[in-house]
């Protein structure tokens, strides 16, 4: 926090609606008690054309009210809202969320860096009571770390969501603020236009909302869906953003050795795979002891196992995101590939699981999470023939890191 109340720049707050009186009414209520200098802060609410009792309801609320004649998305809002605004910085959250209260007084600070652009904040769930909320808890699109994040060079894709996002106003007016021609990932394409103009990006999750997520199966569905459209437009529109699988030699050789094996039924191949994981722990070992860097063996050898699991967990992780709903296409006419993106597709769940720990059992986080999957690799796969753009399902491979 900032030493004195003089010391924080003032925010205008912008909110998007369109017909969510009550969601509204519950995210103005949040605003309102915020621990943050009054006269340091202004409400925006731009009203998108609502045809229910919303504009009444913002009005009972001492906020700037700006209502549009017709329907223009939520991007248009915003950037409305920007070239309204008065504030130093704009912070911007949409209408189905509620700000904790020291929402603005974790955030500012942290532009203080003259080199910061934005700054972004967790999202968490605001539902607690069903299964799909506690998968929501720890597997929302929106939720992007429980760490600090920032800026790096080793990450191409960082971005945090519009509904948490604090920015300077001048900046995002240079920038041309949010591509209105995007239905979603227009926070992604901002963020990464951001960067890309030298200005840093931060997630702080102290920063913390509160989202009333779509906690319905087909909405959660719909949205989902939605979300993996945007990829092959985004990658379109940023085509020096390449998406890379990491394919290391040993690695790929260890486990399609071990896939073969299974499949033939063969010691032999088993022997060839565990001689490439001897020979992959020696190699590393003569070349650290060169090195004279202190450490054993074993404990090398337990490192490189490690990291033969971090490789397959990654490589499953890809094909449940991006194919799965292949193998439900090819299922009644193949059985082999199927079989196999089922069981990578099942992996990836199982070890999302145990990382992620949620308050469910196994098996419903298991269907959650393959609904999750489906929906939003049909959503991508949409967009790719709608675009005529397949990189996203087809990413360039790499033996090597840079």
């Amino acid at each position: 926090p900032l030493s004195t109340e003089n010391e924080y720049p003032f925010v205008s707050v912008i909110v998007p609606v369109r017909n969510r009186p009550r969601e509204i009414e519950d995210c103005l209520c949040s605003l309102k008690k915020l621990d943050y200098p009054m006269g340091k802060m202004e409400i925006i609410v731009v009203d998108d054309a609502s045809e229910d009792n919303t504009p009444q309801i913002v009005a009972e609320f001492p906020v700037r009210l700006i209502k549009l004649e017709q329907h223009s998305q939520a991007s248009f809002c915003r950037n409305l809202g920007a070239r309204h605004a008065k504030g130093e910085l704009l912070a911007f959250i949409d209408s189905d969320c509620l700000a904790a209260p020291l929402w603005l007084r974790e955030l500012t600070p942290a532009f203080r860096d003259a080199s910061l652009g934005a700054v972004g904040g967790l999202v968490d769930s605001y539902y607690e009571t069903k299964q799909l909320d506690n998968y929501e808890k720890v597997s929302s699109s929106l939720k992007i770390s429980t760490r600090f994040m920032r800026t790096s060079k080793k990450e191409h894709f960082f971005y945090v969501p519009a509904c948490n996002f604090l920015v300077r106003r001048e900046l995002f007016l240079e920038l041309e603020g949010f591509q209105e021609s995007l239905y979603v990932g227009e926070d992604v394409d901002f963020c990464w236009r951001l960067q890309d103009s030298g200005k840093i990006l931060e997630y702080r999750p102290d920063g913390k909302i509160f989202h009333k997520h779509r906690n319905q199966l087909i909405p959660f569905c719909a949205r989902r869906f939605d979300y993996g459209t945007s990829e092959p437009k985004l990658q379109q529109l940023h085509p020096e953003r390449i998406k890379q699988l990491f394919l290391p030699p040993r690695e790929s050789l260890f486990w399609i050795t071990f896939a073969l094996s299974l499949f033939f039924k063969s010691a032999f191949l088993l022997i060839i795979q565990m001689g490439v994981l001897i020979y992959d722990c020696v190699s590393k070992y003569k070349k650290i002891h060169s090195r004279k860097i202190p450490i054993g063996f074993l404990r090398l050898s337990l490192a490189v196992v490690r990291s033969y699991l971090t490789f397959i967990h990654h490589c499953c992780s890809f094909v449940s995101r991006y194919y799965l709903i292949t193998a439900l296409i090819l299922s009644p006419f193949f059985s082999l590939l199927p079989a196999i993106i089922f069981s990578m597709h099942l992996l990836a769940g199982i070890v999302e699981y145990q990382i992620k720990r949620p308050r469910m059992n196994p098996i419903s986080f298991l269907f959650f999470f393959s609904l999750d999957q489906i929906s939003y690799q049909a959503g991508v796969w949409r967009g790719c023939f709608r675009e005529m753009n397949f990189s996203p399902v087809a990413p360039q491979i790499i033996t090597k890191r840079k």
